[in-house]
């Protein structure tokens, strides 16, 4: 999650308007700029890198780490180390070829100097260099020198250290031997450049840790070691897992029940393409796919899903029907079939064509070909040798598919009863006048009485309320038939638009933000949680937009004679009553905790809560599915010990519990 004030997206939008404002000037060449060398990522480091955000900055060790892992996709790398140094300095190091050092023929200047200073300048774009790479299109390195305050790079090879040095995409040391080696490879040590990273330069730990761990789970045999040297005490994390990605489903499932204890694994190639996949099923209600393709994330998956989604639907009605298990008009669908599947997909290819800069799908249609054929193949073997593995995957399957014929059922008796067949809203729901979708929003709030605040104090130009009251299903324990039933969630569900799980459609969605509006309690939290869950479960694609918000309403109320003002934490509220009090200490400053949005007048709810000039809102934001995943299991699913166990690990850090 990240704290996102509407008064800095009203600024955003406002420079962005201003900068599209036509111009008094001609247009002619001499407007037309021509950017030398790194220059352009320095102009506009988002194209290359999607942000200069947390995010961003985290993606600088990724670039680096793929070149490294690429050495280990072509067979000569076996152990990549990261250290995160005082200051926030990153050292990536590899025992692969190294970097080359000869001249490079069409520039006339080593060849380890042009890979970090020219874009478009790599092993991998045919020769013979890779053949297969990650990254960013064989940019990374000289990206992110680009958007380095100075890098440091050293190579060992033929016997000699080679180095060479920049400064914000310049070299300040041209490429020099600076000792002898009896080893190969590379070691970058590069520190990001506060002038592009704005809001921050720090780097999280276990951010870094999950990815490399998922990089180690991807590729089967390597060492990877990631290292924390800032404090007083490094924190260090060595990984290799011999047994791939059949350890990473392993791990998906380890708050889970497995419905078998074997993990599936399936393996093909066919000319340079190669594709793996593993799956294990547990007894949840939800899916979790994790597609990769040459160790990219594709989180809006591709080609690659789309064979597998439909050889396992197709093998197992082909296995029911043959095993008698279902009637030859009887059928699966393909949702029934992927019912508490945690799949991992990886597949390695010569040309990736990826949708988009930030290669979230991938277009090669080959590879669709090649994942149908290697689980048609194997997973019918597979099954042919498991009956008991088979019968259990096509129950559970069964049972998806019985329960979706309720929840079509249990959908149409709630639209009969309510009377919400023809379009009727709920009568919860107070609508606004807009009906353009990007221009509205929807508030959902806990309780009557917080309702009717919201619905008075707000501008209903384009503010929508949707009162909720009491405590909703938790979705983690429940199947899609439960949730039509439910009284709470069906009127948000209808309120929205879009549908939920297989039927959802963003298209059809009636507000572009949503905002949770809970009492800053623990109760609000609680029922933060379960509507976060039931997003993340059946309506993910809201919180990959960015439009779902958490509203941060005030705690704390301060008077002196007519002058109110509230605070939004505890160190807010002293520096508000030092401010109040002036240079007489004495001065007597009335502090109130508020102890609900049901207490709030219509005017202080809009004044501090919901108008857009002072608001501030908590964006939602999915950056690690694995981990939202995990923890959603956890705190909301069937097993205790793993929540007692978090919740033990976790209390330290608890604040404002109520007493």
């Amino acid at each position: 999650m990240s704290d996102e004030t509407m008064q800095e997206e009203l600024k955003k939008e406002q420079e962005w308007e201003d900068s599209v404002t036509q111009t008094e000037h001609e247009y002619g060449g001499s407007e037309i700029q021509v950017l030398e060398g790194l220059e352009a990522v320095r102009k506009r480091p988002g194209m290359y890198i999607g942000s200069t955000s947390s995010s961003g900055l985290h993606h600088l060790v990724y670039e680096i780490v793929d070149n490294a892992i690429d050495e280990a996709l072509a067979g000569y790398c076996k152990h990549i180390t990261v250290d995160i140094l005082p200051g926030d300095v990153i050292k990536v190091t590899d025992d692969g070829r190294g970097v080359p050092v000869d001249i490079q023929p069409q520039t006339g200047r080593p060849a380890l100097e042009v890979v970090y200073t020219v874009l478009h300048a790599g092993g991998k774009f045919g020769g013979g260099g890779y053949k297969v790479s990650g990254g960013l299109h064989g940019v990374g390195g000289s990206v992110v020198n680009a958007l380095s305050e100075w890098m440091e790079v050293r190579v060992h090879k033929n016997g000699s250290i080679y180095e060479v040095k920049f400064s914000r995409g310049n070299m300040t040391q041209e490429m020099t031997v600076v000792g002898k080696t009896d080893r190969t490879g590379t070691e970058v040590v590069f520190k990001p450049d506060p002038e592009m990273f704005t809001d921050t330069t720090v780097y999280d730990y276990d951010i870094l840790h999950t990815r490399m761990r998922e990089e180690a789970f991807l590729n089967a045999g390597l060492h990877i070691t990631i290292t924390d040297q800032r404090g007083e005490e490094p924190v260090s994390d060595a990984m290799c897992y011999e047994g791939g990605i059949r350890e990473f489903v392993t791990y998906l499932n380890t708050n889970k029940t497995p419905l078998h204890e074997q993990v599936i694994y399936m393996a093909g190639q066919k000319d340079d393409a190669m594709a793996e996949v593993a799956f294990q099923y547990n007894d949840s209600y939800n899916e979790t796919i994790l597609s990769f393709a040459n160790n990219v994330h594709t989180p809006e998956g591709g080609m690659h899903e789309d064979g597998f989604k439909r050889a396992l639907t197709n093998v197992l009605n082909a296995y029911g029907k043959k095993m008698k298990l279902l009637k030859d008009d009887d059928k699966v669908s393909g949702e029934d079939c992927r019912e508490g599947l945690c799949c991992i997909i990886s597949v390695k290819l010569t040309e990736a064509q990826f949708e988009g800069q930030t290669k979230a799908k991938l277009g090669n249609s080959e590879i669709r070909t090649l994942v149908n054929a290697v689980v048609t193949d194997k997973l019918t073997e597979f099954l042919e040798e498991n009956p008991a593995i088979g019968k259990a995957i096509l129950d559970k399957a069964l049972t998806a598919s019985r329960a979706r014929e309720a929840a079509r059922k249990a959908r149409e008796s709630v639209r009969r009863k309510t009377g919400l067949e023809g379009g009727q809203m709920p009568e919860k729901l107070q609508d606004c006048n807009e009906r353009d979708p990007s221009l509205c929003e929807i508030y959902i709030v806990e309780g009557d009485s917080a309702g009717g605040s919201a619905i008075q104090g707000r501008d209903s130009r384009f503010q929508a309320i949707l009162s909720m009251w009491g405590k909703m299903l938790n979705v983690e324990k429940a199947r899609a038939d439960k949730i039509y039933g439910n009284d709470k969630l069906y009127p948000m569900i209808v309120a929205l638009g879009a549908g939920i799980g297989d039927e959802f459609d963003i298209e059809k969605l009636r507000y572009h933000k949503i905002i949770i509006m809970a009492d800053a309690d623990v109760d609000g939290a609680h029922i933060r949680t379960l509507l976060l869950t039931f997003f993340f479960r059946y309506m993910r694609p809201l919180i990959e937009k960015g439009y779902v918000y958490s509203a941060v309403p005030p705690l704390y109320k301060l008077t002196r004679g007519k002058t109110v003002r509230v605070a939004y934490s505890d160190p807010e509220r002293d520096a508000i009553s030092a401010e109040m009090r002036g240079d007489n200490p004495s001065v007597k400053i009335d502090i109130s905790r508020f102890k609900g949005l049901g207490e709030m007048d219509p005017h202080e709810l809009w004044e501090t809560t919901m108008d857009p000039e002072r608001r501030t809102l908590r964006r939602i934001t999915l950056d690690d599915a694995v981990k939202a995943d995990q923890i959603f299991t956890v705190l909301m699913g069937e097993e205790v010990e793993p929540r007692k166990e978090w919740i033990e690990k976790n209390a330290q850090y608890a604040v404002n519990i109520d007493i």
